[in-house]
């Protein structure tokens, strides 16, 4: 490799799959892969450069190269992020039974519905995305319809316990 590659930079390893470069040292690149978190590769690893970045040397802080290694995964990247159901909730099944005794029950594996429940909230996402990038939707458009899918966000409360990460939570509206 020719040139060193600056923080941002987008690459594709064989093993580890697409990541973004979140700091650069004299001997080698941290990454952090979508599919694989943190890595460090060697500068002269073999890797597919997708977009690279300058190599600058002003400092950044973590929370800001974390922000935008979100940013530019989310709007790069066709995966949506791994989101694993709580232990309790794997392989287990969700009864539907009508209060008629003579209809029958639906079961449906919780998996399936998790992920139909986290298919949702990547949607919403996206959504949300394409709301506030809009070129012709004025401010006070934007922020009504940002107000609708925060109250669906809210909606889906209810559905938390199946994460196994608290921070993968749905949140709504805070409450002051």
């Amino acid at each position: 490799m020719n040139k060193l590659l600056g923080i941002g930079s987008r690459i594709e390893h064989s093993e580890y799959g697409k990541g973004v470069i979140t700091n650069v040292a004299s001997n080698m690149y941290w990454v952090t892969f979508i599919d694989r978190g943190l890595e460090t590769l060697e500068l002269d690893a073999d890797f597919e450069v997708i977009e690279a970045s300058e190599d600058d040397l002003d400092t950044v802080s973590f929370y800001e190269v974390e922000r935008s290694l979100r940013q530019i995964l989310k709007k790069w990247s066709d995966v949506s992020e791994v989101t694993p159901i709580a232990d309790k909730y794997k392989g287990g099944t969700l009864v539907l039974k009508p209060k008629d005794s003579s209809l029958s029950e639906k079961e449906i594996p919780i998996d399936t519905f998790f992920h139909k429940i986290t298919m949702l909230r990547d949607r919403l996402r996206v959504m949300e995305q394409r709301i506030n990038s809009h070129k012709t939707l004025e401010e006070s458009e934007k922020i009504d319809l940002q107000q609708y899918i925060t109250r669906c966000y809210g909606s889906l409360t209810t559905f938390n316990v199946l994460f196994a990460n608290k921070s993968q939570h749905f949140k709504g509206e805070s409450k002051r």
